[in-house]
């Protein structure tokens, strides 16, 4: 039966009510709020938002980064009628203007001053701006309240004017916006309804059989659908609790603090712990390295076993006992059931490193448009390099041309103010267009094999399938980012970025006289270290695809740098535009 979020939400804050929902470190010590406190707190902020003015389908524009503040406010939103819309934290005053105009805000929700100016140096085109609240500390400005003062504002609303709010609404109703990256244009406001949110954050649950006791760390930005499915609404179905990760560099401590049943991981973090492992175990005594060599080779043969359903064998439990059991507890994962990994291509290297350890790492496939999740996969139904089977209760096929079509109660209703990108979208029969390239096997599941519009056409006329490629050059141990460049041209070029975790080890081994990512770039020992590694793997791909040359470049790619999405998502258009100089070098 469709639901309101506010339905899910009443109803787990009934049944679980002094149960921990909500988790963040203060003064060095974690402390949590009930379910019980977590509505109360939800329904007066709702009312504090009505008093300053929030309308039916008003937008809650929300920028900062993951805190309790965050969850109340956007459920919040939702109670009263509005509907939330998230900033990322990295973007600029003029970004955050479009998404808080496209979105009719209202109301904006901000963590601090330095957010706050943002929002002040666009004010006056935001014809629609009532107030702005500042979560942390206190402004003169008219117009911004602390969030000290909702309760006061609160007051002015009764309990039963927020209720008539509440029961206005249907599950079919607009429910919250998320705008996609942006990586080829402005972003869209994807709508998504109550329903498809709750259909979705439940059939989540319960595939992953989740219950009140689990629990789940939160630090990707909570503008992305994979962070609001994962810690906001699939607990709320659950009755299980979030905690709060403090930032991005602490998440290493924070999880062995939290010890999550269930964690996501995006591509980007795997690979960072990935390095960081790489690097400690080369500092490792000679049998430590022998051991941990054994016991990896054990992994990966027992990790493709337990796929094809056969039991680990004696060797797989010495080596869990003695190394895998210790690695889980030193990364914070002992607890956990489910390690997930989303939103970008994950390359085979990261998946095998991990599966070596018995540490499965299972991916699960889906975008903004699907609600998050269109396939899941399960420690007990996974293959390495396979994205999960469709999600229960919704359908995937491939078209004629080999894109991923999705239907189902998790389909948006489309972008806001946007009808010609929805047409494009979701077809006349619901089939969503994902713009994914991929194929289905005999047992369901879905594999991705590249970008639709990614797709290169050399001068050739050579169809190629850039992502499938990258992921083969980033199992490189220097390299940290690749990007195939090849489009109405000759023959495939590649940009490579340097993996500072390992950028040590990598020149000793090439005998380089570097000792700085800027002068390894520029290495003649460096450039034929990696050229020795590029033309082993050329070796085992079609002449068209192989690369012919390639560029070392002295910085990582970067959210900061532009080159990444804040989900750690290439954005080709700006390196291609950013590095013009050094590819048309190559050509």
């Amino acid at each position: 039966m469709a639901r309101t979020v506010m339905e899910v939400m009443e109803a787990t804050a009934t049944r679980y009510g002094p149960l921990p929902a909500l988790s963040s470190k203060v003064n060095e010590s974690w402390q949590s709020i009930s379910w019980s406190d977590y509505r109360t707190q939800v329904r007066l902020v709702a009312r504090a938002f009505m008093a300053l003015g929030l309308k039916h389908q008003d937008g809650v524009a929300i920028i900062g980064d993951n805190c309790v503040q965050w969850f109340i406010a956007d459920v919040a939103a939702i109670y009263a009628g509005g509907v939330p819309a998230g900033i990322y934290t990295t973007n600029s005053p003029e970004q955050c203007q479009y998404i808080a105009h496209n979105s009719e805000a209202s109301i904006i929700v901000v963590e601090n001053h330095e957010q706050l100016a943002k929002i002040q140096a666009v004010e006056e085109s935001l014809p629609k701006l009532k107030a702005i609240i500042l979560m942390k500390g206190a402004d003169p400005a008219d117009n911004v309240h602390g969030w000290a003062d909702l309760p006061e504002l609160a007051e002015t609303v009764t309990a039963e004017q927020l209720e008539e709010r509440m029961s206005a609404q249907r599950p079919d109703d607009l429910c919250t916006l998320i705008y996609t990256s942006g990586t080829t244009g402005n972003p869209k406001g994807v709508m998504i309804t109550h329903s498809n949110i709750t259909w979705t954050a439940q059939a989540t649950a319960q595939t992953c059989a989740g219950t009140s006791d689990e629990r789940l760390i939160s630090y990707l930005p909570l503008s992305h659908i994979a962070e609001q499915i994962i810690s906001l609404h699939a607990p709320m179905q659950m009755g299980a609790c979030t905690s709060f990760a403090e930032s991005l560099d602490l998440l290493g401590d924070n999880l062995r603090e939290v010890r999550p049943t269930l964690f996501l991981g995006v591509p980007r973090v795997w690979e960072k712990i990935q390095a960081k492992m790489v690097q400690a175990g080369q500092s490792s005594p000679p049998l430590r390295k022998k051991i941990a060599a054994w016991a990896r080779q054990q992994g990966l043969k027992g990790g493709y076993a337990a796929q094809r359903g056969q039991s680990p064998s004696l060797l797989f439990n010495v080596a869990d006992k003695v190394v895998f059991s210790k690695v889980r507890e030193k990364l914070g994962l002992d607890r956990c059931r489910l390690q997930i990994t989303s939103a970008a291509p994950i390359s085979l290297d990261t998946l095998e490193f991990f599966l070596s350890l018995g540490i499965p790492i299972c991916e699960v496939y889906g975008m903004s448009e699907c609600s998050g999740p269109a396939t899941i996969s399960l420690p007990e139904t996974y293959q390495t390099g396979w994205v999960g089977q469709c999600l229960p209760g919704a359908e995937l096929k491939i078209a004629e041309d080999g894109e991923i079509l999705m239907r189902g109660p998790h389909v948006c209703k489309g972008y806001l103010n946007n009808e010609a990108a929805t047409v494009e979208a979701i077809d006349e029969e619901g089939w969503l267009h994902s713009g994914d390239i991929g194929e289905i096997n005999e047992q369901g599941f879905l594999k991705i094999t590249d970008r639709k519009k990614d797709i290169i056409i050399t001068a050739g006329g050579e169809n190629i399938a850039p992502q499938l490629l990258e992921g083969k050059f980033k199992s490189i141990p220097a390299i940290s980012q690749a990007v195939i460049i090849g489009d109405q041209r000759k023959y495939l070029t590649a940009l490579f970025t340097l993996d500072p975790e390992k950028l040590n080890s990598e020149l000793s081994s090439a005998s380089s006289p570097a000792s700085n990512p800027e002068a390894a770039s520029a290495c003649e020992a460096m450039n034929a270290y990696i050229q020795r590694q590029v033309d082993d793997i050329n070796g085992t791909l079609a002449r068209v695809q192989t690369v012919k040359k390639f560029t070392l470049l002295a910085e990582d790619f970067s959210i900061e740098g532009g080159e990444l999405t804040p989900t750690m998502k290439i954005k080709r258009k700006v390196i291609n535009h950013k590095y013009a100089p050094q590819i048309q070098a190559m050509y």
